[in-house]
């Protein structure tokens, strides 16, 4: 998870600023790379949906593979072609790590009884986060930020050879469920869950640049997405522990509201707190949203609920692909982050509507 989504999927957020002046790229252009990446990561998880044949570990060993690969060929690309064509097999790369990983980690320890351990696995993402960041802090030149990311992804990837064992034949059981059947509910979740790849996206491809062209705030640009990921280790846990509380879905409502907070903030509030509680509130809010959106999506209908966790990755998928290339038209037109970032927040908060809608559908049907 820390190679593939933290690194893989994430790093381009703190690339992007020196990347960007150093290209000459417009923010559309950013916006359309970044989309790139999104659209192969929607591709990954569809194909990664189906029957492919090997074992999911071959599977992941092969996602880590590409994904270093991409991230060492970012740093000596030369045209806005290769930038695209190399994010989209990052997309992939970083779905497949996502989904083949969560199968083995998951099912590891639900046969040890320690299930309990599962917010562990995807705090891997904040943590990539954190330490990619600051390395590449650390650095001037955007093909050496590439270069040290590609590196330490494939330590990352090296590192998963030699801890994860070959794995038993699987079961077959998923073929013969029954096929996947759909609610009210589950249609409410998704449209939540679409919103909610939108709402957060354009704050977490964009607010490095938001940071590096605010004067006042510009020291804080090695930081800030280092506090991203610190906030996101934690999160799954937390949210987790508030699903277990008062639901799943109004867990899912109060972290959009939260996240709808910091993402007024990285636009609103341009001062050192200001920056602090944008990154903060995103890094502690997307993971957590991630994971309560597909556990809702798996109790939001009946049969095999393979199907509807395909649907809510395709309808994330796209609410990221659209995202960061309405945010970089409306900046190349406006000269600002503003206007994309509040309506993103406005859609966070009907996230947050869906969410409670989606609860009491299901309220309903018991």
């Amino acid at each position: 998870m820390a190679a593939g989504i933290g690194i893989g999927r994430f790093v381009y957020t703190p690339i992007l600023p020196p990347m960007v002046e150093a290209l000459s790229l417009s923010k559309a252009e950013a916006g359309l790379i970044a989309s790139a990446n999104f659209v192969g990561y929607l591709a990954g998880a569809l194909l990664a949906a189906v029957r492919l044949p090997g074992s999911r570990r071959a599977w992941l060993l092969a996602g880590l593979a590409l994904n270093a690969v991409c991230l060492a060929a970012m740093g000596v690309a030369t045209s806005l072609v290769l930038f695209l064509l190399l994010r989209l097999a990052a997309g992939i790369a970083s779905a497949f790590c996502l989904i083949f990983s969560s199968a083995l980690v998951l099912d590891r320890l639900a046969t040890t009884g320690r299930s309990g351990l599962s917010a562990l696995h995807f705090s891997g993402v904040g943590i990539g986060i954190a330490v990619s960041a600051a390395l590449v802090a650390t650095l001037s030149d955007w093909r050496a930020m590439w270069l040290a990311s590609a590196a330490l992804a494939l330590v990352a990837a090296v590192a998963v050879v030699m801890t994860v064992p070959a794995e038993a034949a699987p079961s077959t059981a998923a073929e013969r469920a029954p096929r996947t059947k759909l609610s009210s509910a589950f249609v409410m979740l998704a449209v939540a869950y679409f919103l909610f790849g939108i709402g957060y996206i354009i704050t977490a491809t964009f607010l490095i640049d938001i940071v590096r062209g605010s004067p006042a705030i510009r020291h804080l640009e090695p930081y800030a997405w280092v506090l991203v990921g610190i906030g996101a280790a934690p999160s799954v846990v937390l949210w987790g522990a508030l699903g277990r509380r008062i639901g799943i879905l109004p867990a899912f409502a109060v972290a959009s509201l939260v996240e709808a907070a910091g993402v007024v903030a990285s636009v609103l509030w341009l001062q050192t707190i200001g920056v602090v509680i944008a990154a903060l509130f995103l890094g502690g809010t997307f993971m957590g949203l991630t994971a309560l959106g597909l556990i809702g999506a798996r109790e939001a209908g009946e049969g095999d609920p393979r199907g509807r966790i395909a649907l809510m990755t395709a309808s994330f998928s796209l609410g990221q692909i659209i995202g960061p290339v309405f945010a970089g038209i409306v900046y190349d037109a406006t000269g600002s982050f503003t206007v994309p970032s509040l309506a993103a927040a406005a859609g966070l908060v009907l996230a947050a509507l869906f969410s409670l809608m989606a609860q009491r559908q299901r309220h309903r049907r018991a």
